[in-house]
């Protein structure tokens, strides 16, 4: 029976996370599998692992075929390199110790690298975060000052349009007060000297025809 090793997908659309099992080569991707021997979610930054790495070394050694995914996650994980370390092991070429200690050192090394990546996720984390803190702080200050400014704008046109209503109630007093001024003069041009002055005149012409 031919056997793989390969990820059995897991989750909702948007946000699966995988299985990684060991299964026939006949069997659905997301069907039957023989044993379960980790899970890989990459929705997670920096991706979690996690995996049995004996069980599947256990499975290479007796044939089993990664797929590209896997042999990618085992690789990471180490399980490759062990089973290369192993391989040295039988044909003489290292000892147990020379093996174990080369095995440490990497993983020393791989550890220090997820820190690293750990560390700067964290810190673009901060940056990111505080450049964001001092965009909405600019735009808030700018749209804060269009405020002030769209006051003060209408302000000033409250204060013209108060003082040209004041300007032109002046006005209408001062007309107000030159209009009476002129009414004495209109009525004191029609005055005349009486008529009935002449009339003695008149009354004395009579008695001398008489």
């Amino acid at each position: 029976m031919a056997v793989k090793i390969r990820l059995q997908r897991h989750g909702k659309k948007n946000f699966a996370f995988f299985h990684i099992v060991v299964a026939d080569t006949r069997a659905p991707r997301d069907g039957r599998y023989i044993e379960q021997i980790g899970s890989y979610n990459p929705n997670t930054n920096p991706a979690t692992i996690v995996l049995n790495a004996d069980r599947a070394l256990a499975w290479l050694n007796v044939g089993a075929e990664p797929t590209l995914s896997v042999r990618r996650i085992l690789s990471y994980e180490g399980v490759l390199l062990r089973k290369h370390l192993a391989g040295g092991i039988a044909k003489g070429a290292l000892t147990q110790e020379q093996a174990d200690a080369k095995f440490a050192d990497w993983k020393k090394q791989r550890d220090a690298k997820i820190d690293a990546k750990k560390a700067g996720i964290s810190t673009d984390a901060a940056k990111k975060a505080k450049d964001a803190l001092a965009a909405e702080a600019k735009v808030n200050k700018e749209r804060a000052e269009a405020i002030a400014k769209r006051q003060a704008e209408a302000a000033a046109e409250a204060a013209a349009a108060e003082a040209a209503a004041q300007a032109e109630a002046a006005a209408e007093e001062a007309a107000a007060e030159e209009a009476p001024a002129e009414a004495p003069a209109e009525e004191a041009a029609p005055v005349e000297a009486p008529v009935a002055e002449e009339a003695p005149a008149a009354e004395a012409e009579a008695p001398a025809e008489a």
